[in-house]
């Protein structure tokens, strides 16, 4: 990749990011970015050796790509400074909810991918959801998978309605973990484990079992089936999960979740 690569905002998910083109081989010199505050800017350079520019200015005219890895609410305050000098670029957003259509209109273009990643990108183990305006040639999208493929999977959607649901399900997804992580913690505790080995158990199962779904050809329902005798230990305790309406409760959370990311277009898509 002989590309040049912008980012606007240099936190976690453009790290992320960065730090996935940088051991694929992309060199420090081909990105830019654009990160107001000096703390991230002095950590962009220590950990990447990138230096980073407090506003938007000529060096986005070589960009290539622009990576726009702001928080949704202020997506259209940051375009007006950089619009004048991106227009020939490729832009991919990774902000959620703001539709790809309020982008378009405040960066001049209609070559706009929007995305949904999540936070196991940091390691080279998220999943990423994509959908490419009509205008999005061939070419472009290739560039695309170039980089998101740094941060793990990746899947290009025919809806863009449908990445609301990715960000419910995937984009959200890992706080879920941890929270079932953290009651799993919590209990361990109060039946006499220590902390320490309360979190090994649960981290430690939650990898093996996501291993074992990842490599099985079986759906989950049917590797839960397998572990679960009636009358026993499994049994009883996904009997009372069962009895407290757990999974309708859970798929009420994410429902809420994809309803708030289409508030957020509404809110901040304007």
């Amino acid at each position: 990749m002989t590309q040049k690569i912008a980012f606007i905002g240099g936190g976690n998910m453009a790290s992320a990011i960065i730090g996935g083109l940088i051991n694929k081989g992309f060199l420090p010199a081909q990105i830019d970015v654009v990160e107001p505050f000096a703390d991230t800017q002095q950590r962009l350079k220590a950990t990447f050796g990138i230096t980073a520019h407090e506003r938007p200015g000529l060096f986005l005219e070589e960009a290539d790509l622009v990576v726009w890895a702001v928080k949704p609410q202020i997506f259209k305050e940051a375009a007006q400074p950089a619009l004048i000098h991106t227009l020939h670029a490729l832009h991919l957003s990774v902000a959620a909810g703001i539709p790809s259509v309020s982008i378009a209109r405040w960066l001049g273009t209609e070559r706009v991918v929007r995305s949904m990643p999540n936070t196991p990108a940091l390691i080279g183990m998220g999943i990423t959801g994509l959908y490419p305006r009509p205008e999005v040639t061939a070419q472009d999208r290739l560039l695309i998978e170039q980089v998101v493929v740094t941060m793990g999977e990746y899947f290009w959607l025919d809806r863009e309605d449908h990445l609301d649901a990715v960000t419910a399900l995937s984009g959200s997804g890992p706080a879920y973990v941890f929270y079932f992580m953290e009651a799993m913690i919590n209990a361990g505790v109060d039946m006499g484990l220590s902390p320490e080995q309360a979190q090994k158990l649960a981290v430690e199962t939650f990898r093996g079992a996501s291993a074992l779904a990842h490599a099985s050809i079986e759906p989950p329902e049917v590797l839960r089936q397998r572990v679960t005798s009636k009358g026993g230990t499994t049994y009883a305790a996904l009997s009372a999960m069962e009895a407290s309406h757990v999974k309708p409760l859970f798929m009420q959370a994410m429902v809420a979740a994809q309803n708030r990311a289409r508030e957020m277009g509404l809110e901040f898509g304007e």
